[in-house]
């Protein structure tokens, strides 16, 4: 499978939802196979929350495969000898695309939080201009999973001649109080860490040690990811074995598994990018500059693949079912499949096997 990694930088203005201007701005993105004469062969694929444009393949020297690999290669669902597949990092990201973190041109200093709020509206505006930069103006398909998903149904309300197929997995038509809920405890844990300094820290302050702030909120993050049936499966009622059972902080596994995981998350994500894009979560609403939901819902001319899953808690089978419901009564063109997973929210990342034939058809 041939990779490529770039990076695409724009002069001209990005007009963003909330009235502000992002100018200049860049856009890392990666792509996978070849683009074919009359460019009609063209996936796009749209990362969740702590992805990148990474989706798949190895890196050099490098052991972690992209977070799609699964689904994404020679061969595979999104099969990349038929396919070439794009995947850029939103901007407000830490991966290479434009974020808080950034210069604030003409300055060498950071935005920090002077950066302006970003939608997933403004996302998808953006990676409308990466297409336009590369020559393609119409794709096969757009897909996503969690925020991934939700670009790819901003794509086919805002631009329903863009796409033939669009595929959304564990995503919803507006984000709802319960995950906004879940995601609060991430911002305020974030906010009230004193290493945060306000949004005022340096480039790279947390690379070694991590944000504590971020670790915390990330725990409250992988809760609503997994579902009390995982948990089970994967750790039972089990106790790390050199911890005393009567000892205070003697852990249960998957508190060991919570700490080392978030510690992880909290070295390689910058806090200022995943309040951004937090926030971007929060505030999607499809039917946000429209009438209505149904008003939304009805621009949309491309065939629409809804995938959710049925342990997941943070958006829930409901939210895409709405979604099913609403287009089966105004006629237009969908499928929608409930998955059984045991899984929870991430199940769009790990249980590939439920979902990768029916995308394969989807494709093909």
């Amino acid at each position: 499978m041939k990779i490529e990694t770039k990076i695409a930088h724009f002069s001209s203005p990005l007009y963003l939802e909330s009235g502000r201007i992002l100018e200049p701005y860049e856009i890392a993105y990666e792509t996978y196979g070849e683009l074919n004469e009359d460019r009609s062969n063209v996936v796009l694929v749209c990362h969740a929350l702590s992805g990148s444009h990474h989706a798949a393949g190895v890196y050099e020297g490098d052991r972690k495969a992209g977070w799609w690999d699964g689904l994404i290669g020679d061969g595979k669902a999104v099969d990349t000898t038929k396919y070439f597949v794009v995947c850029s990092n939103t901007i407000g990201s830490c991966f290479g695309s434009t974020g808080p973190m950034s210069d604030n041109y003409p300055s060498h200093e950071p935005y920090r939080l002077k950066f302006p709020v970003v939608t997933i509206k403004d996302m998808v505006r953006a990676q409308m201009q990466l297409l336009s930069h590369l020559g393609i103006y119409h794709v096969r398909a757009i897909i996503g999973g969690s925020m991934g998903g939700m670009q790819a149904l901003q794509f086919a309300v805002d631009y329903p001649n863009f796409a033939d197929e669009i595929i959304s997995l564990a995503a919803t038509y507006a984000t709802r109080p319960w995950t906004i809920a879940f995601n609060k405890v991430a911002m305020e844990a974030i906010r009230k860490d004193p290493r945060f300094e306000h949004g005022n820290y340096e480039r790279g302050a947390f690379k070694e040690e991590g944000l504590d702030g971020l670790a915390i909120g990330r725990i409250a993050g992988h809760i609503s990811y997994l579902s009390p049936e995982t948990m089970d499966k994967k750790f039972g009622r089990n106790y790390v074995n050199n911890d005393g059972l009567f000892e205070l902080f003697g852990r249960y596994e998957v508190e060991r598994y919570m700490e080392y995981n978030t510690a992880n998350f909290s070295r390689m994500f910058d806090p200022l990018s995943y309040l951004y894009i937090v926030k971007a979560i929060n505030t999607f609403n499809l039917s946000r500059g429209y009438d209505s939901l149904h008003d939304a819902i009805s621009r949309i001319k491309a065939k629409v693949h809804l995938i959710s899953f049925g342990t997941d808690y943070l958006f829930f089978p409901c939210e895409m079912e709405h979604i099913a419901k609403m287009m089966e009564r105004n006629g237009q063109p969908f499928s929608y499949k409930e998955v059984e997973s045991d899984y929870g929210h991430d199940a769009f990342l790990v249980e590939l096997d439920k979902f990768e034939e029916d995308i394969r058809r989807v494709l093909s």
